[in-house]
């Protein structure tokens, strides 16, 4: 099969529509190659970015009572059954804090309400205050300040009774 001339200018314009820097058709007795002069088009896997998200659910199992496993595994797990995770709506940097010379927002023991700011998640250089969305009492903080947080991950356990 060979390619009339017509074909060959509709690949050249469909290769240089594209983005594709080269194409290349090879039959039995017919070859060609289209290559662009355009800029190289990078296209990244999502792959890279779920990698992290695996190591810190990894690292701390016990940390995260949601999971039915830790639950089975420890007994000190089932004490917290009954607690309310917070967890983080997006990945970023958490901090306790306003600022490095302010308060901390909550602390273990503090009574909470919907609508009260928990902490901060750095993403991009944006400041998104946590609310929470639930009532209790802190009972613990399973994360250190300042330190990277995932989507999901859990932030606070909350005791709502």
């Amino acid at each position: 099969m060979s390619m009339d001339i017509k074909q060959i200018q509709d690949l050249i314009k469909f290769v240089s529509k594209s983005g594709v820097n080269e194409v290349s058709i090879e039959e039995k007795d017919f070859k060609i190659t289209i290559k662009t002069n355009q800029e190289p088009t990078y296209v990244t896997a999502s792959v890279p970015a779920v990698a992290p998200v695996a190591a810190p659910v990894a690292a701390a199992p016990a940390a995260a009572p949601a999971t039915a496993a830790p639950v089975a595994a420890a007994p000190a797990a089932d004490d917290e059954s009954k607690y309310i995770t917070v967890k983080s709506p997006i990945i970023g940097t958490f901090y306790r804090s306003p600022g490095p010379d302010k308060g901390s927002f909550v602390n273990v023991g503090d009574e909470i309400a919907p609508g009260k700011v928990l902490c901060i998640v750095e993403a991009m250089k944006l400041f998104n205050e946590i609310e929470s969305e639930v009532s209790g009492k802190i009972v613990k903080i399973l994360v250190n300040d300042a330190q990277p947080v995932e989507y999901d991950q859990p932030l606070f356990l909350v005791d709502p009774s």
